[in-house]
């Protein structure tokens, strides 16, 4: 049986070297889609191709893409993982995610190397706030109301692929995806490390979460089922509450005494808005900001993953507990923690 072949772009980041991964694992000639200036930390296995994509400039990506057709004959698989989820400014989403998608497909269709899936890794957060009063999952049916420029350039990207006549897109709609490699969550441990729990508002907050590997076993599922034109929710099929990560993260920590703190939406939303405007005198992008505080006080993220069910028969294998127990080894195993 011949070799299929596949690109993950975005490759060097958190979920998109253990994509990589995932295609190894299935056998594949697997090409990691990176800059020139990416980290390859995680992309050491001697298997692996490097493919430079330049996505911000149409005519160079064209050139790449045209170099790589001579050589290879293009993949028979693309998994669209590269994209922003931090700027300096929010403009740049837009040209991070929406254009370069954008320019990435329409080189691909004008070179006549439309893969036979096309895979894009989108983001609850395009449907933002919704049924913040009933906690109802989030459905397919239900009308986008993204509140973040992120979320606004995923919801654009996701509309143009839909939009493009027999384009054989999957789009793939995480909640929070956490895992060994991954940062954001990392700083809740080290702060509960350091006997710091915070969390944002007092009214209920329902969240979801979703572990790396489970993402990687949801993406490959699609083709290998032979699915396309559809686009999934992905959890672990959970609602946890506020403090079900935080502690679950105490317990592995080994019980350490926390000071369980909870913020006020307002002072949160100060303090994001100076954190942005700080950082954004000193030219740097903002960790905490204002999309930042609209997730952060977001109070539903349930959402229906029976369509990746009952069609792609996904089976999640890592519960929060499960998750929490691996990360916080892999964080111990190098010295993260």
């Amino acid at each position: 049986m011949k070799e299929k072949k596949i690109l993950v772009t975005g490759a060097s980041g958190f979920i998109g070297s253990f994509l990589v991964e995932g295609a190894l694992e299935r056998g594949m000639k697997a090409w990691a889609g990176i800059r020139r200036t990416s980290s390859r930390k995680y992309l050491q296995d001697d298997r692996i191709l490097f493919a430079e994509l330049d996505f911000g400039q149409k005519d160079k990506l064209k050139e790449q893409l045209t170099a790589h057709k001579q050589e290879h004959d293009g993949w028979d698989y693309i998994i669209h993982c590269a994209g922003v989820t931090k700027c300096k400014d929010r403009k740049d989403f837009e040209k991070g995610n929406y254009e370069a998608t954008v320019n990435f497909v329409e080189s691909l269709k004008e070179l006549d190397m439309v893969p036979s899936h096309f895979v894009y890794l989108s983001s609850l957060s395009v449907f933002g706030p919704i049924h913040e009063d009933t906690y109802q999952p989030i459905g397919e049916h239900d009308r986008p109301q993204p509140n973040t420029a992120y979320g606004v350039s995923k919801l654009k990207s996701e509309q143009y692929l839909q939009e493009l006549k027999d384009f054989p897109y999957v789009i793939y709609r995480p909640t929070g995806v956490y895992g060994p490699r991954e940062r954001d969550y990392f700083l809740m441990a080290k702060s509960i490390r350091q006997h710091i729990d915070f969390a944002p508002g007092f009214k209920r907050q329902d969240l979801t979460f979703i572990y790396v590997k489970d993402l990687v076993q949801a993406v490959y599922l699609c083709i290998e089922k032979d699915v396309t034109r559809r686009a999934y929710f992905v959890s672990d099929g959970q609602v946890y509450s506020a403090h079900s990560f935080s502690d679950l993260i105490q317990k592995e920590l080994g019980n350490p005494w926390v000071l369980h703190v909870k913020c006020p939406l307002i002072v949160l939303k100060i303090v994001s808005l100076l954190a942005e405007k700080v950082a954004g005198l000193l030219g740097k992008a903002s960790t905490l900001n204002g999309d930042k505080y609209n997730i952060m006080k977001q109070r539903n993220w349930q959402c229906d993953i029976s369509p990746l069910i009952n069609e792609l028969g996904y089976r999640p294998e890592y519960l929060l507990d499960k998750g929490v127990k691996e990360i916080i080894a892999w964080y111990k195993k190098e010295k993260w923690l």
